[in-house]
């Protein structure tokens, strides 16, 4: 003899499904209003919806740093972040810390010293240097390192990243082995006139 059991369903009514809402953000210093999903994270917000695609999407679990961003000044790992929670704050992206014509300081100093091979890891790179020193927590390339150890570079161009930074952290002068500071001279410009 099997016994059978026949469960009712728990409830005959559809599941909810829950509307895209209207959310405000400020990037870059504009006002973005997109409609999403209330569980929309800010990354996918950023690539998706406002089409600024320079913040990646690697591990999508917080532990690469590719999606590093700036809120009010502090990074964040933009895919653990949702969306909804930044309304009100100020976000930055690597788009909105200069322009091709402009580069900020850490821009040009990553160029100036290789400092990406691939460049994936690169806009989150900056943007958690750019945090670090907005924070004032680092001097030292230990304390550099340490504060970035979250951002990973497959590539392996710590060297040159850690140079990069110490570069901008000691205004335009360098951190030598023994400690001392030593002036990067500046590069002449070159212009050309047609006489």
């Amino acid at each position: 003899m099997s016994l059978h059991f026949i469960q009712e369903p728990l409830d005959k009514t559809a599941p909810h499904v829950v509307p895209a809402q209207a959310v405000t953000l400020n990037v870059n210093g504009e006002d973005h209003t997109i409609q999403i999903a209330p569980w929309t994270s800010l990354l996918d917000a950023l690539r998706e919806y406002m089409d600024l695609t320079g913040t990646k999407k690697g591990c999508d679990h917080g532990q690469c740093g590719a999606c590093t961003v700036l809120v009010d000044g502090k990074r964040i790992n933009s895919c653990l972040a949702l969306a909804t929670v930044y309304q009100g704050k100020k976000i930055q992206t690597i788009e909105g810390l200069g322009s091709e014509q402009n580069l900020s300081p850490l821009q040009q100093a990553f160029v100036d010293h290789d400092a990406f091979q691939c460049g994936y890891c690169t806009p989150g790179q900056i943007c958690s240097a750019q945090g670090l020193i907005n924070e004032g927590r680092a001097k030292t390339e230990d304390e550099v390192r340490e504060h970035m150890s979250g951002n990973l570079c497959r590539c392996g161009a710590y060297t040159n990243i850690l140079s990069a930074v110490m570069e901008v952290l000691h205004d335009g002068q360098v951190v030598v082995d023994n400690g001392t500071l030593v002036t990067i001279p500046a590069q002449p410009t070159t212009s050309s006139s047609v006489n």
